[in-house]
């Protein structure tokens, strides 16, 4: 199956991607990151606002990690040239007035949600992050649970929970427990909802039935084939899990899973959160690991699609529609200039010995 974006080793989806945990950049520190291929400086200014910038400085290439926080920006350990949170240089210490605006390193759009800094890949994001739907404009409290590897494209892990036939080769289940519908949402956006009910021909279905009004409940939003939402659980407790997934270097899966749920109020309502988040990482950890076996080994091949498959290709179709980023570094470290260029740089900035 010829494919543009899906399961691409290059195809960087515009979108929502996750950085580090908060907790890892305090206030006044600048980290070196690398996301997608892309080489960044993140920090953390003195207002507390995480800024991310493309690495390298715009004098010599010198990577801005090694250089310090002086309040809202990022100063160069080579010549202390000194970069805004939005990639502006704005100061240069051996030239006197004021620095062109053309001077500058390209910055990224930054949240902080669910106790992760996220990175839009293009100029301006087209939405907030993503939420799980049922919980869509309340105040949530996440728990950052468990991260993994997989060894293969984030859009092939992805395809896994989407996948009826594996639920009852490889989990065992009732055949007809689980029939995904798709119902795109957006450009970025399509959410799968299971129509499948319990089967109630043995003392176990019967059971496990008398919890359910209608179908199982198993509901996936998923978002520019690498961010996924899933909802699970009887009709009156719902669990809801997010995985966060990245495509690394050598393009396995870097996957973050957080456990979510609505916040609950006083000390009552925070033990509540605590149980029900701790639950949903262990339910995480099965959706984590419990394929390792097929991501070790597999090479992707969609090459004999069946009626069964209408899910996988609903996500195929549906992701090859989403906006690609323009996120291939252009001006790479150590890369010549024309001399052109560097003779118009030299006009703009004056003279002076950056």
């Amino acid at each position: 199956m010829e494919t543009r974006v899906f399961n691409h080793p290059q195809a960087v989806v515009e979108g929502w991607y996750w950085l580090a945990r908060s907790r890892d950049i305090r206030r006044g520190q600048v980290v070196p990151l690398r996301l997608l291929g892309r080489d960044l400086a993140v920090f953390r200014g003195a207002d507390g606002q995480v800024a991310a910038l493309d690495a390298y400085c715009a004098h010599m290439g010198a990577h801005l990690a090694e250089g310090r926080v002086e309040g809202q920006a990022l100063r160069c350990f080579f010549h202390r040239w000194r970069y805004e949170a939005d990639g502006r240089c704005s100061d240069i210490p051996c030239l006197a007035g004021k620095v062109g605006p053309q001077v500058r390193v390209r910055h990224w759009p930054t949240a902080e949600r669910y106790g992760m800094i996220w990175l839009w890949t293009g100029e301006t994001p087209a939405h907030d992050l993503p939420e799980v739907p049922e919980l869509v404009g309340q105040p949530c409290a996440a728990l950052v649970a468990n991260r993994f590897r997989k060894r293969c494209h984030p859009n092939v892990v992805l395809i896994n929970a989407i996948d009826e036939q594996h639920f009852a080769s490889v989990h065992h289940l009732p055949g007809s427990i689980l029939s995904m519908e798709a119902l795109p949402r957006s450009v970025s956006n399509i959410e799968f909802r299971n129509l499948g009910k319990v089967p109630t021909d043995s003392l176990l279905g019967r059971l496990i039935a008398r919890f359910y009004q209608g179908p199982l409940t198993y509901t996936m939003s998923y978002w520019y084939g690498s961010l996924g939402t899933v909802t699970l659980g009887p009709d009156f407790l719902h669990l809801h899990l997010m995985f966060a997934l990245r495509r690394g270097d050598d393009g396995a899966t870097e996957g973050q899973t957080l456990a979510l749920t609505r916040q609950r109020r006083g000390p009552l309502g925070w033990l509540v959160n605590r149980i029900l988040l701790h639950t949903t990482a262990l339910a995480a950890r099965y959706f984590a690991y419990g394929d390792t076996r097929v991501f070790e080994s597999i090479r992707f091949d969609f090459r004999h699609p069946i009626p069964a498959d209408r899910a996988v290709l609903a996500f195929i179709r549906h992701l090859e529609a989403q906006p690609l980023a323009n996120w291939q570094e252009v001006d790479r470290p150590g890369a010549r200039q024309p001399v052109a260029r560097l003779r118009q740089a030299a006009t703009d900035l004056g003279a002076g010995d950056g």
